[in-house]
């Protein structure tokens, strides 16, 4: 059985592991990195690629990037938080530890990851939405992952919903991650906890007592709790995510969406409203089976177990 090592590229950290070709994460390694030093994530990397190898016979890297990754699967385009700008990160690795190397954008690696060995097992036409800070995507259609043309396919979390609407740090106006990401629900439940302090007295107990104190985990304990703002403020970010879905569902037609990243462990408090949302926009609702939308199941680890695989394919 082979073994590879995968590798999940943070702005402030470097986690890899060595995996089994039945997506077992047999052995783990963490680092803090300066992401804006130059030089320093890569160097990251190869330390802990080569710490691993020598301890396990691995046969090649999978490294799963935050950013734009070229149809090579060799050079990040553009990574904001890591200040990379075409950078042959392949290549570079290669040299440094003697192995062959794949880079990937980091949802596709969790996309892939789960449709291998997570949620999405024995689904051929799988959207994989994370919804974290921001939200990114996977597209795995007729069992491939699909990259596109210049391998830049999956940048869902710019699909224009609103015409004019919020600006994004993309440059333009009214992309889905600015309605139904983390930073999101936290601006939703802020607001609504400013206008209703009454309503959002348990949401407020549980920072300092003021909107601003209010945290993305304040906001889930609140909704567990019955805080009636942090539900509703669940309930319009499921809503917007349900909304997006059914715009990409009129294109792709999937039969499942599986919902990663941290803002899907509330689990149900987004799932639910974010079902009846796809039901009310998507195109046919009525006349066409709907698809599953369920949560990811791997967590953390799937963008480390993703490309370990990927590096095999």
């Amino acid at each position: 059985m082979s073994l590879t090592v995968g590798v999940d590229v943070g702005g402030t950290k470097v986690a890899a592991g060595v995996v089994d070709e039945d997506g077992v994460v047999l052995v783990r390694r963490r680092r803090s990195s300066a992401a804006q030093q130059t030089g320093a994530t890569e160097q990251v990397i190869a330390e802990l690629v080569s710490e691993l190898a020598e301890a396990h016979p691995v046969v090649a890297v999978g490294v799963g990037a935050p950013g734009l990754v070229d149809e090579t699967r060799s050079v990040v385009r553009f990574a904001p938080n890591l200040a990379w700008h075409d950078l042959p990160l392949g290549a570079q690795l290669g040299e440094l530890t003697g192995l062959p190397v794949v880079v990937e954008n980091d949802a596709n690696a969790a996309a892939w990851a789960e449709y291998r060995f997570g949620a999405a097992r024995g689904r051929e036409e799988v959207v994989v939405v994370t919804v974290g800070t921001g939200i990114g995507g996977g597209l795995v259609l007729g069992g491939t992952l699909r990259r596109g043309r210049f391998g830049l396919a999956g940048e869902i979390g710019h699909l224009v919903l609103e015409s004019g609407g919020r600006l994004c740090a993309c440059g333009r106006r009214g992309c889905w991650e600015q309605y139904a990401s983390g930073n999101a629900l936290l601006r939703e439940a802020r607001t609504r906890a400013a206008e209703d302090r009454a309503g959002a007295q348990l949401l407020l107990s549980l920072g300092d007592g003021t909107p601003e104190g209010v945290s993305g985990k304040h906001i889930s304990l609140a909704a567990e709790g019955g805080d009636p703002v942090a539900l509703a403020a669940f309930s319009e970010i499921g809503q917007w995510l349900g909304r997006g879905m059914a715009e990409l569902a009129a294109v792709l037609d999937p039969g499942c969406f599986v919902i990663g990243g941290g803002v899907s462990e509330a689990g149900e408090l987004l799932l639910g409203p974010a079902r009846d949302a796809h039901r009310t926009y998507l195109v046919g609702a009525g006349i066409r089976p709907f698809p599953e939308i369920v949560a990811a199941e791997l967590g953390n680890e799937a963008g480390l177990v993703g490309a370990a695989d990927l590096a095999r394919v």
